[in-house]
């Protein structure tokens, strides 16, 4: 590709700054397309420490506050994990899931006598062949599920993928950004496997609004003291990248429509009040 579309770039665009800035722009977008993402090496355990199931998974969404609440999370004492994003049923998606591939995920959860661990990778939840998977490595884990209004979420996703890749996004990005807000089928895949009283689902409105009230219902939720207020908490974590996203119109009705549809399926989950989404609320 860089030769045909390098030779191209040379005759048809005028002026060196700009072959330069298109040369640079193919060069990170080739470097995206070799680029083999490993999972990362799990931390060291101390001789006095356990390891073993993750104690809580965050498992969604994207672009919903997610660093925002681990990094609360994290900063409790009785809390030992600082990790977020692990991606590892992402990494493993080809291999047989078997007690190998359980044991390694394990070796990313150690922890001292009296403290818990986890992790929080917001993708999750979207990925069909994760929840099974996640429950065979950790049955018993407290699972997290953050969401927002999904056309916010939409915009907000959109800007951050044309900020990554420059502009040059491939058309399946953007489906994955319209899917990540549909929740309802979701949350419903995830109860095929963790039962009702294992998942909290909290919505990033809620947590604006009263971010200790909601933060000590999730301490609760995953067993540890709720008293607890981070210094930070009211701190803003990754507010935005890039420039704003001129975004069309009939893309967002699209969206629309499909997230309308969705939220029918969500009157299952009191818990979840679509007053805070009014764009949308299904008609009554």
């Amino acid at each position: 590709m860089s030769s045909r579309l390098g030779r191209y770039v040379k005759s048809a665009m005028p002026g060196a700054k700009l072959r330069e800035q298109m040369q640079d722009r193919i060069q990170r977008l080739e470097k995206l397309e070799r680029q083999i993402v490993a999972p990362r090496v799990p931390p060291r355990c101390p001789p006095d420490w356990k390891i073993g199931a993750p104690d809580y998974v965050g498992v969604g969404t994207a672009k919903a506050g997610t660093t925002w609440w681990n990094r609360a999370i994290s900063a409790h004492p009785q809390v030992q994990s600082r990790r977020k994003e692990l991606h590892f049923f992402q990494h493993h998606w080809n291999d047989e899931f078997t007690e190998l591939q359980i044991a390694q995920y394990h070796q990313y959860f150690p922890r001292p006598e009296g403290k818990i661990s986890g992790e929080w990778t917001p993708r999750y939840m979207l990925d069909p062949w994760t929840p099974q998977r996640l429950h065979k490595a950790a049955p018993d884990a407290r699972v997290l599920v953050l969401l927002r209004d999904p056309i916010a979420r939409l915009r907000s996703g959109l800007r951050y993928l044309a900020f990554r890749y420059s502009g040059q996004m491939h058309p399946r990005l953007v489906d994955e950004a319209i899917a990540f807000g549909q929740y309802g089928d979701q949350l419903e895949r995830l109860t095929r496997h963790f039962p009702r009283a294992q998942i909290l689902v909290l919505q990033l409105e809620r947590c604006i609004a009263d971010p200790e009230g909601e933060l000590a219902r999730t301490f609760e939720f995953i067993g540890v003291d709720r008293s607890f207020v981070p210094d930070d908490l009211h701190d803003p974590v990754n507010e935005g990248q890039g420039r704003e996203l001129s975004i069309p119109s009939d893309l967002i009705e699209c969206a629309r429509e499909l997230y309308v549809a969705d939220a029918r399926s969500l009157s299952d989950w009191p818990e979840i009040d679509l007053a805070f989404w009014p764009g949308v609320t299904p008609a009554r």
